[in-house]
């Protein structure tokens, strides 16, 4: 399979780097892991979300083509996971664009955001507007928690803090999804479906496996699993390897509980074997692409004269001294001290106790069981063959680009196969082009899907 050029190209005008902070809390995990059990069988969590679950209008505005109603309600995850969610992101937003004229029916499609989709402009300029105008359909443009009015204060951008984050934003976005969608129901709308691109696809593909009834589903530049995403695609290099090392490292909790913890075991489970390793090929190569003098995913340059990037990769051909020596060296030579950067994983105070603790944070094998840590808890709370299978698959239409960077398939399990029945469209080119170029099939898909 052929990788984008732009793809590479774009990814490497993205400076900023993906969770900063870590894998996130270990209890924080744990929560979610035991969670995930219950929605990822839809018949355990048919009552979860009331069919009267409460959602209020605040706000309308008339247009000439529409009416824009402003919303909110309070995510139901908050309810069964308290605490979880920021405090920012506990309320949920969203606008509502009713057509003045319908054509037919009342549909309407639940729009889920993609990365960096802060509030409602983008999606309500290129799909949800186009649609009241080609299809007389109505949108529901629901806010990401982590985006926008959600987003928390600390985050930088659109850069999760946390691995965490991620599955606490997939969780409370399937909740929020079957709140909403009993509401539009409750209020005389149908047919009911649902999309998203990129990563809004992949929420969007989860909210459909919670719903107890068939519904359109059209995920557009999205896959089986996000574990593809930050392990083996282009979007890999912007994860903070270092970091996440020296919590792997450092904290036995991560090792010793909560990969005990990962019960997804099909076909590309990380539990099969070393498949993974084998794959870390594709990214290599991707990667040469972006020019010379890049660091591949698996190592970590020592030129770019960052202490956390020496931490994560040290010539492997050294022994364990001489790697913990060659860091202090180069921590040295940079003119950092010593002591901001241990601060974060070496709590001991003398030197030779810093030294070995660094030692523990260099082992030859420690990125490539970060990169596998990463798959198995991606897979965990993203794999769609650990959730339920939606009613009716022959309602989804999948859209993906054939040169996709961002989102490789290979080594990943096909939806077809998770999904027996569905179809997939695939569009020239790769990600990016496919994003900026071709919003139009995406709502000729949503304007033709097969209501039954």
């Amino acid at each position: 399979m052929g990788v984008s050029r732009l793809d590479v190209f774009y990814r490497r005008l993205l400076l900023s780097k993906l969770f900063i902070g870590g894998w996130g809390k270990p209890e924080d995990l744990k929560r979610i892991f035991e969670f995930r059990k219950i929605i990822g069988d839809r018949d355990q969590c048919k009552t979860l979300v009331s069919q009267d679950y409460p959602v209020y209008i605040n706000k309308t505005e008339e247009h000439s083509d529409c009416h824009i109603h402003e919303g909110y309600f309070i995510s139901p995850l908050e309810h069964f996971v308290p605490g979880i969610l920021p405090p920012e992101a506990v309320k949920a937003r969203f606008q509502f664009l009713v057509p003045k004229r319908w054509q037919k029916d009342r549909p309407v499609c639940i729009h889920l955001a993609g990365t960096g989709d802060h509030f409602f402009w983008r999606r309500r300029t290129l799909m949800a507007r186009p649609m009241i105008k080609e299809a007389g359909m109505a949108s529901l443009i629901l806010e990401n928690p982590y985006y926008g009015y959600r987003k928390p204060k600390d985050q930088l951008r659109s850069c999760l803090k946390n691995v965490s984050d991620l599955f606490v934003m997939g969780g409370a976005l399937i909740l929020e999804s079957t709140a909403l969608l009993h509401w539009l129901k409750r209020e005389g709308y149908w047919p009911l479906g649902m999309t998203g691109i990129s990563m809004g696809g992949y929420m969007a593909s989860l909210a459909v496996t919670n719903w107890p009834k068939p519904i359109p589903l059209i995920p557009c530049l999205s896959w089986s699993t996000a574990s593809s995403v930050f392990t083996t695609g282009v979007l890999s290099r912007a994860v903070n390897w270092a970091q996440l090392e020296q919590q792997y490292a450092v904290n036995s909790v991560y090792e010793e509980e909560i990969i005990q913890l990962l019960q997804y075991c099909g076909a590309d489970s990380i539990k099969m074997g070393p498949e993974l390793v084998k794959n870390m090929d594709c990214v290599e190569h991707l990667l040469s692409l972006s020019g010379p003098g890049r660091a591949p995913v698996t190592r970590f340059s020592s030129s770019e004269a960052d202490p956390e990037v020496l931490i994560g990769g040290v010539d492997k051909k050294s022994g364990p001294g001489d790697r913990a020596e060659h860091i202090l060296s180069a921590v040295k030579t940079t003119g950092t001290k010593v002591e901001s950067v241990t601060s974060n994983c070496c709590v001991n105070t003398s030197a030779l106790e810093k030294k070995r603790d660094f030692t523990k944070c260099c082992r030859p094998s420690l990125h490539q069981e970060s990169i596998g840590f990463m798959k198995g808890v991606m897979d965990e709370c993203t794999h769609m063959a650990n959730f339920s299978v939606p009613v009716d698959t022959s309602l989804i239409i999948v859209v993906q680009a054939k040169e996709d960077a961002y989102v490789p398939r290979t080594g990943v399990l096909s939806l077809q196969e998770i999904w027996p029945g569905c179809e997939v469209r695939y569009l020239k080119g790769g990600h990016i082009s496919a994003y900026l170029f071709k919003q139009r099939v995406f709502r000729f898909c949503l304007k033709y899907p097969n209501l039954h």
